[in-house]
């Protein structure tokens, strides 16, 4: 960040809306947003009770199933729609429908087909991130340099050497970046399942703070959410980064 041509930290900008924030709650000028310095109290409340543990430990569960079902799926029918003309036009068009779709105004529905329960929230969070890990790995694929198929297939690679070591290692920057995106939107996705549909985990808790109108609970919760998913964020950004030089490359 550039301040009057001077580089500031960004820690320094996070500290003025700590510092901001604070003021605010001490002011009481909104109810719903108390002092910083109490949420940090609650944070410690909230993370050594057993009832968080267990709903941290639900919504993990959630996330990690749909999240390997989603990688599954998403990445394997993202090349083959890629690499065959007649998937890419059969699934293209749905993908893409899901995709610019509000998810969340579907979600209800599950309850009348798979009810409520673990099993609800594996799908919620499936539809939340399939869609984006499809496209960018169909779009990783597609942009693969000819000249690397060319080359492997000169040297005799067969169909199966070149998939494996040469593809997927050309498109792996955007297949990282769909994985990054779906990643992020499937946090969301077992949040939102465990609200509206099974209230149980870290939803249950959210949805109990608020009704009781524990504000520095429920705040401390949202954090604790917030740097899960920008952990993992960015931990994938960094295997991006890692690789940008050969990505750049090509």
């Amino acid at each position: 960040m550039t301040l009057y041509g001077h580089q500031v930290p960004m820690w320094v900008a996070l500290f003025l809306w700590f510092a901001l924030w604070e003021i605010i709650g001490q002011m009481g000028m909104v109810m719903l947003i108390p002092p910083l310095s109490s949420i940090i109290v609650s944070f410690v409340e909230v993370t050594t009770t057993r009832s968080f543990n267990e709903a941290a430990w639900v919504s993990l569960q959630a996330f990690g199933m749909g999240m390997g079902l989603s990688l599954a799926i998403g990445l394997s029918v993202g090349f083959l729609m890629a690499r065959y003309k007649i998937v890419g036009e059969v699934m293209g068009m749905w993908i893409n429908i899901f995709e610019s779709s509000p998810i969340s105004a579907v979600v209800p529905l599950l309850l009348a087909v798979i009810g409520f329960g673990m099993q609800t929230m594996v799908v919620t969070v499936f539809l939340f991130s399939v869609w984006v890990i499809a496209l960018d790995t169909q779009v990783g694929v597609q942009h693969v340099s000819r000249s690397l198929t060319e080359m492997a297939r000169s040297f005799g690679a067969s169909r199966w050497d070149m998939y494996r070591k040469v593809v997927f290692w050309a498109a792996l920057p955007e297949i990282l970046a769909g994985i990054r995106l779906g990643t992020i939107r499937g946090v969301k996705g077992v949040i939102i399942g465990q609200l509206l549909i099974a209230i149980t985990g870290v939803g249950y808790l959210l949805e109990t703070y608020s009704r009781k109108f524990l504000m520095p609970q429920f705040w401390a919760l949202i954090l604790i959410v917030f740097g899960f998913a920008y952990v993992i964020s960015e931990a994938i950004s960094y295997v991006e980064r890692r690789i940008a030089p050969y990505a750049s490359s090509r």
